[in-house]
């Protein structure tokens, strides 16, 4: 194996993620002497179900280079490609391979904005805090206020840039369904590698240091003067259907990836489906011709066939569905131009 690939697409967890290089001088955001937050390499046990998805992708040349490329430069790895193509998948494979913990999830959608990702203020438990506390000055009471850090929580991309040690693995889901203004507002983001709480620098002179808490609930990372900044540069997957295009400010500054549909190398679709359903070579032997004579009208993905092999692997009971009626329900075409049948 080359000692070049610290991902190598090989499924079983290793460290090669010890063996990373120091970044690029350009996109060096720490130091030694940064407080690091520790997290938990080991998957919880809530995002365990992903694990055999994980270790069953089927990772080619270029997409373990794509991967080892982004990990190197310390840049957002743009993976663009058809629907169950394996784009979410493959942020879940490389944090299983190299044991990064659970992967940060941050869907997309046309209302989505910068600050949902990066952390959230309860501005409301704030205000009702402040009305008990002048309550109770009335009362004359002693007032006990919170600091700020208990109403502001991290979300999945401010977690991801937090100071650890190591990177964290960010799957932002669908970027090309977002607001236009999105990708060019995650563009200072990634160039700096943090960002500021306004809510926390403006409190900065009474609470220097706040605790807040991580997306993911692990270990409260620690914020100085409302600053959050990365110590070492998250993994971070972008994914996209491929129906618009993005602004060149943004592509590059990602190292893209274009994956092709599953359709077009049957090689590959065996492959997959010896990883996920070992022992149901006879099943998907016709089901893959089948798969593929279908995919020559219209679209379809990679589930699909998974679901198609796993049924037919189980028609041997009384009143299952034959071939044509499994294809009929689970190998019906994706794209609306092709009618249901």
């Amino acid at each position: 194996m080359s000692e070049w690939r610290i991902y190598q697409g090989v499924g079983e967890p290793h460290d090669g993620i010890d063996r990373l290089p120091d970044p690029p001088p350009w996109r060096d955001f720490g130091n030694a002497e940064d407080e690091v937050t520790p997290f938990d390499r080991e998957v919880p046990a809530q995002g365990r179900r992903r694990l055999p998805r994980a270790a069953a992708y089927q990772a080619d040349t270029n997409i373990i280079e794509a991967v080892n490329t982004a990990l190197y430069l310390r840049r957002p790895l743009l993976v663009t490609g058809d629907p169950g193509v394996g784009k979410s998948t493959l942020a879940d494979a490389v944090a299983s391979e190299l044991k990064l913990g659970a992967v940060l999830r941050w869907p997309v959608n046309s209302k989505t904005t910068l600050r949902e990702g990066l952390y959230r203020y309860d501005s409301l438990g704030r205000l009702e805090e402040a009305g008990v506390n002048r309550h109770q000055a009335r009362q004359g009471d002693q007032p006990q206020p919170a600091g700020p850090g208990r109403y502001v929580s991290l979300g999945p991309l401010g977690t991801a840039l937090s100071p650890y040690r190591l990177p964290r693995v960010l799957l932002i889901d669908e970027i090309d369904k977002s607001d236009i203004d999105l990708p060019n507002d995650l563009l200072d983001v990634f160039e700096e590698g943090g960002f500021e709480i306004p809510e926390l620098a403006r409190a900065a002179d009474t609470h220097e240091t706040v605790m807040m808490r991580p997306a993911d609930g692990g270990e409260h990372v620690t914020v100085h003067r409302g600053l959050v900044r990365c110590r070492a540069f998250p993994f971070v997957v972008l994914t996209s259907n491929g129906e618009r295009e993005f602004p060149p400010a943004f592509l590059r500054r990602c190292v893209r990836l274009q994956l092709p549909a599953v359709t077009e190398d049957e090689t590959r679709l065996r492959a997959i489906v010896r990883a996920h359903l070992p022992g149901a070579d006879d099943q998907a032997e016709e089901i893959i011709e089948l798969f593929m004579e279908r995919a020559t009208t219209g679209e379809l993905a990679t589930d699909q066939l998974l679901n198609a092999v796993y049924l037919m692997s189980r028609t041997v009971q009384e009143g299952a569905p034959d071939q044509d009626g499994i294809a009929r329900l689970v190998l019906q075409h994706l794209n609306m131009t092709v009618p249901v049948e």
